[in-house]
């Protein structure tokens, strides 16, 4: 459907009306089993395997809506810049539906600093907020590499906007400076499609969100903006994830956090991405992190690449700068002085853009096959020194 006929279904959805269904399939759609006072239906995003259809209700909905405004300072008008096929941009228009209007909607086509200059060129006056992933936050504010020419206006149109929210990927700590240095307000955002979306705002949880880390670190929320379950297909099984505990609902995420010293939470991945290499546990998230604020570097994906000595290798798949690409080495000593040298990555691929999922997550299997047909072509860069 349209942007218009999404809009206009999302609002009577709110008010009692018919269910919306999105991303889903007219075979799925027939029999679909939806738990009671269903307001929305989407897919997760995948990253994790076969995606399962989220049933979200117009409480959660209005309450996510409502937690955000009050810890942003109040409702506002938004520009829609994110995709309708996932949580964060329906989430975009469900706010800004509930703060009085339809968003602000960005021309149809790829992202660009101009595109989204002429869309906040339309916002009406008073408060103002977008949402955006952190490839887009990095073509606005510009940076080696990125070649858009127009970084100094994305900056001063960020600067207008009362809040930029900044999620579906890991925001590393080198963009988030250049752009508060810059003068933008920028909101760290953290949640899933079965938690509501953004539910942990730079390392808070929402007003009535509660989170807790289970065993091993895995995130669990609880509160009124949690989806009301999975929806039911045909002769398939209700998915998992959602339990009770202490007479409330939680939802055991697929991801890691740990509790850094001043109470917020520090998401470090997710479960299933962690590489064992020499019987050692890596987090690719963590040498990303290290990765991004290297010279050289505009962008960074890590992933395990099958081997049979060692069981997997850390494997690096890099954006160059166009001034100077960087060596296997330099980031090997980089990373083994930030973390250690099982981190260090063993094998480097320089390549033009990561693989992404919509909207904006990385596609961690596609970058692994990615470097799979680069390893048996003969395309990485390798270093086969013993681990320091």
């Amino acid at each position: 459907m349209s942007i218009r006929e999404l809009v206009q279904a999302l609002a009577s959805a709110l008010d009692g009306g018919p269910a919306v269904l999105v991303g889903v399939s007219p075979a799925q759609a027939r029999g679909l089993e939806l738990p009671a006072d269903t307001a929305l239906v989407l897919p997760t995003s995948g990253s994790t395997g076969t995606p399962k259809l989220v049933a979200l209700g117009a409480a959660a909905i209005r309450a996510s809506a409502a937690a955000s405004a009050e810890r942003l300072g109040g409702r506002g008008h938004w520009l829609l810049a994110l995709p309708t096929d996932h949580i964060a941009g329906l989430n975009v228009v469900c706010r800004a539906l509930l703060a009085g209007g339809p968003p602000t909607v960005m021309a149809p086509g790829p992202f660009t600093a101009e595109g989204f200059a002429a869309a906040a060129a339309r916002l009406p006056p008073g408060p103002r907020f977008a949402s955006l992933v952190p490839t887009q936050l990095r073509r606005l504010i510009g940076g080696a590499g990125d070649g858009i020419g127009g970084a100094a206006d994305g900056i001063g149109v960020l600067r207008r906007f009362d809040a930029v929210l900044v999620g579906g990927a890991a925001l590393d700590a080198g963009l988030r400076r250049r752009a508060e240095a810059a003068g933008v307000r920028v909101v760290a955002t953290y949640g899933a499609a079965e938690t509501g979306g953004g539910c942990v705002y730079d390392g808070r949880p929402l007003g009535g969100v509660r989170v807790t880390l289970a065993a091993g670190g895995r995130i669990e929320v609880a509160g009124p903006t949690l989806a009301t379950g999975y929806a039911r297909q045909p002769g398939g099984a209700a998915g998992t994830g959602f339990f009770e505990r202490d007479q409330a609902r939680w939802f055991a995420t697929s991801d890691l956090g740990r509790w850094a010293p001043d109470g917020r939470l520090e998401v470090i991945g997710r479960v299933d991405d962690a590489i064992t290499s020499g019987g050692l546990t890596v987090s690719p998230q963590a040498v990303e992190a290290v990765l991004r604020g290297l010279p050289g570097v505009v962008d960074a994906l890590v992933v395990g690449l099958e081997e049979p000595t060692w069981g997997q290798v850390v494997t690096a798949l890099v954006v160059p700068d166009a001034a100077g690409p960087p060596s296997l080495g330099g980031l090997r000593r980089a990373v083994g002085r930030a973390l250690d040298q099982a981190h260090a990555p063993r094998r480097l691929a320089l390549v033009e853009a990561l693989p992404t999922l919509a909207p904006g997550k990385p596609d961690r299997a596609a970058a692994a096959a990615l470097a799979a047909r680069l390893d048996a072509s003969g395309q990485l860069e390798r270093s086969e020194a013993r681990r320091g």
